[in-house]
């Protein structure tokens, strides 16, 4: 089973039509729009709620078997520190990392039951470089290293991974939201002199899922971007 989060659009829905047309079974999470799509099955859960998740579980638990987690669902807030908004500051920790772990934590029992599990988390470039105004999801992102770094060494003798990549910019997702002249910055800045294309993370998420010698580890994949 294929449980991927962010399933209404970018990375998460990508990758659901990837795996869903490759043949596998595949249940797409979505917290407010349902998504557009004939491929997979779908289930509305907002992951920062434990007692939604918690119901999720119960009510899926006979169908979760070999388990591949895709935390592909992420939000962000842009402001500078000393101006940020606490309650919009925490809500992207709350989704981004508490989130993540809710789901996790959950389906961790199931993987070491059956020993195979793969977690992949998508962290980012950001939380490597310093961004101005990205202090909320730069936190959220570099907390992944340490959660995913424990969990690996919790759970590698039940063969089960836990790794993260970390994104550079691609032409899917949250690029949108980057101003034209940023952008043209950022293409600057990138060796590669492009944006990434969503087959890039396609290729690195299936290397992952198909290395199990691969844990606890954090993929830079950013074009050369240091």
């Amino acid at each position: 089973m294929y449980l991927i989060t962010g399933a209404s659009r970018g990375i998460g829905r990508f990758l659901i039509e990837k795996y869903a047309k490759a043949g596998h079974q595949v249940m797409g999470l979505y917290k407010t729009t349902e998504p557009e799509s004939i491929h997979g099955e779908y289930y509305q859960l907002d992951i920062s709620n434990e007692e939604e998740v918690a119901k999720f579980y119960e009510a899926n638990k006979g169908k979760l078997k070999d388990i591949v987690l895709i935390n592909a669902a992420g939000i962000s807030y842009n402001a500078f520190g000393h101006k940020a908004d606490i309650d919009a500051w925490s809500e992207v920790i709350k989704t981004n990392l508490i989130g993540l772990f809710n789901l996790t934590r959950l389906v961790l029992p199931i993987m070491r039951t059956d020993s195979y599990g793969r977690i992949i988390n998508f962290s980012s470039v950001v939380a490597q470089l310093g961004v101005p105004g990205t202090s909320a999801y730069a936190t959220s992102k570099a907390g992944l290293w340490g959660m995913s770094k424990a969990l690996a060494v919790e759970n590698g003798s039940k063969n089960v991974t836990i790794n993260n990549i970390n994104l550079g910019y691609f032409n899917i997702g949250m690029i949108e939201q980057v101003p034209g002249n940023m952008l043209e910055n950022i293409l600057q800045k990138i060796p590669a002199g492009r944006l990434g294309s969503p087959e890039e993370i396609y290729s690195t998420v299936d290397f992952i899922i198909n290395t199990p010698y691969l844990n606890g580890a954090s993929i830079d994949l950013n074009g050369g971007m240091l």
